[in-house]
């Protein structure tokens, strides 16, 4: 039997982002990975579902997670008619992925994305053009959504070209206004 893999820290962008989100709202993560965010919000109170397409080392660091293993790029979303008071995406890009992302996204609910981004091919891995972001794409993306923060650019240590948003879906006079003050 090996030695438990560490879920390792959350991204940064994600702990800045996080106080955005309702008390005890839900948290799904897509692409989880070791469950580093899952812990993260766990720890804050928030229940959260992870999908992956292994999510044994996430069972492993986050055993209260709800954990469902789907190959999410070749079969059907696991997820449909599901809401969540925030989704969040780090370090994983399939586009047509977008409007289940979007949907999964409750009233009020927050959506925090960061991933690489175009230029990343000249400092290192991811290089293909299909995992990068376009400039700008992630405002395409939520421009039905309130954007409440967003950066595109090259990071340093390590160095990568990122790009990131925070972005909530607000409905007429759901009161979100309130949430978005800055802290």
């Amino acid at each position: 039997m090996g030695l438990p893999v560490s879920a390792g820290a959350p991204s940064g962008w994600v702990q800045r982002w996080s106080h955005l989100l309702t008390p005890g709202a839900s948290v799904l993560d897509v692409a989880c990975g070791g469950g580093r965010h899952l812990v993260w919000f766990a720890g804050r109170g928030h229940p959260v579902c992870g999908v992956d397409i292994d999510t044994s080392v996430a069972a492993a660091n986050a055993p209260q997670a709800e954990l469902i293993q789907a190959d999410i790029e070749n079969g059907p979303w696991p997820l449909l008619q599901r809401q969540f008071g925030a989704v969040v995406v780090c370090n994983y890009l399939w586009r047509p992925l977008f409007p289940r992302l979007l949907e999964s996204l409750a009233q009020g609910g927050v959506l925090i994305y960061e991933t690489f981004a175009s230029g990343q091919e000249s400092l290192g891995r991811p290089r293909r053009p299909e995992f990068l972001l376009q400039p700008a794409e992630l405002l395409h993306v939520c421009k039905d959504l309130r954007v409440v923060a967003y950066e595109c650019g090259r990071e340093d240590a390590p160095p990568r070209m990122v790009q990131r948003i925070v972005a909530v879906r607000v409905g007429a006079g759901d009161g979100v206004t309130s949430a978005l003050s800055l802290k």
